[in-house]
């Protein structure tokens, strides 16, 4: 049988594996241990001489089928699951830096993860922060300890492309591990091992669960980086395949030791969602295309970002990398427009700090999760006291567009 599109591979990826009782959905697993016929048995499965279940903080069935699941999802190898996005950062970076080693980063970045990086220089790692749009502002900043670049997709909240494509390759010349945080696009619409990155990041919560009932992270492997080229991998990581040893040690010293897990419920929830990754992404992506060009024509706003307008600097870039051009997108409203009065005025779209959920979310990023930077970090990164963030949901169009305009009209 030839191979299966993304939506059908995902549907099926539980069934693939055989479920008890015919079920279509792996089940909720909710026990944390798992009983071993004989001491040989269970000795043998901590040493890894054995496959088979542990403890519940580092597997259970039903977070197991959803890992194999976004495997599939990214081309990947492996992939281990999170509490949290912010907990799959968190751990990458704490499992595999150390003090004097030197991390590469895109200065165009959540808020959260902005934060982690500034907290690793309390560990004596450097962190340099850089325009990513262009892969020489990187491959400037290289240096004989840098360990890792790191790089969102399609940048938060006012939507910088980085350049994906030269800053992979850039990596792969001098051996530098290339992470991706792939939340804004998706593995539907983007995979970043087709740009040489090493380790792709999703917040689970976002777009591939859709629903806004589940926290969750992951990292994927995608069997691009030579591992056994890090000289961070300790040495009980060092067997068998070295094209397992990065996750492996993210796993032990990341998940297990920090207890970061992620629940069997909560698995359940995201693996549900993601089944209709790409039918909802398709709605939602369609939608703020027409959003971005009706607020592109509004005298109320002054800029608008988003990567589907021609106007957008990395509009070329995204329209040859992604599949869609997504659901973030940022306005700019104009100085003398109240953008509380703006939001407040909205009847449809709700205030809310998510991204990627069914519905159509807002928030005034300035005063909210952008507030711990400051003003200077914020200007930085193009972020004004006016700027709203948009997540478009799945609504029909005609109801968000008349929401915004008359919100507009009452804020002007």
């Amino acid at each position: 049988m030839k191979t299966k599109g993304f939506t059908t591979a995902i549907l099926h990826s539980d069934r693939a594996g055989g479920i008890e009782h015919g079920s279509l959905h792996k089940p909720v697993h909710n026990s944390i241990t798992f009983a071993h016929a004989t001491a040989a048995d269970i000795s043998a499965v901590f040493q890894g001489r054995q496959a088979g279940l542990t403890y519940g903080r580092q597997v259970n069935p039903t977070v197991m089928a959803l890992e194999k699941k976004l495997s599939l999802m990214e081309g990947g190898l492996a992939t281990c699951c999170f509490a949290t996005g912010m907990a799959a950062i968190s751990a990458t970076m704490l499992s595999l830096l150390r003090a004097g080693d030197h991390l590469v980063s895109s200065a165009f970045l959540f808020g959260n993860t902005n934060s982690v990086f500034n907290t690793l220089k309390n560990f004596g790692i450097e962190v340099t922060f850089v325009d990513a749009t262009d892969a020489a502002n990187v491959a400037a900043a290289l240096q004989p300890n840098t360990r890792a670049v790191f790089v969102e997709t399609i940048a938060n909240p006012c939507t910088q492309i980085a350049d994906l494509a030269g800053i992979g390759a850039l990596c792969k010349t001098h051996g530098v591990l290339f992470v991706v945080d792939n939340t804004m696009t998706s593995p539907w619409s983007f995979q970043p091992k087709s740009v040489d990155a090493g380790l792709v990041i999703n917040s689970l919560s976002k777009f591939i669960c859709g629903h806004g009932n589940a926290l969750g992270g992951s990292v994927t492997e995608t069997g691009i980086f030579d591992w056994s080229t890090f000289p961070n991998i300790y040495p009980n990581y060092q067997t068998g395949n070295a094209s397992g040893w990065g996750l492996q040690q993210i796993r032990k010293k990341g998940l297990r030791d920090t207890g970061a897990t992620l629940s069997p419920e909560a698995a359940h929830h995201i693996s549900v969602g993601a089944e209709t990754l790409a039918l909802r992404q398709q709605r939602s992506s369609s939608n703020a295309q027409r959003l971005a060009e009706f607020f592109s024509a509004q005298p109320a706003v002054k800029q608008v970002f988003y990567p589907g307008l021609t106007s957008h600097p990395q509009h070329d870039r995204a329209s040859t990398l992604f599949r869609h051009f997504g659901a973030l997108m940022s306005i700019e409203l104009k100085p003398e427009v109240d953008c509380f009065k703006f939001i407040d005025a909205l009847q449809l779209a709700a205030i809310a700090s998510n991204l990627g959920d069914n519905r159509t979310l807002v928030i005034p990023v300035a005063h909210t999760i952008y507030y711990e930077m400051g003003p200077q970090r914020r200007a930085e990164m193009g972020i004004s006291d006016g700027t709203v963030r948009l997540s478009i949901g799945i609504e029909d169009i005609e109801d968000l567009l008349a929401d915004f305009e008359q919100a507009l009209q009452k804020a002007a």
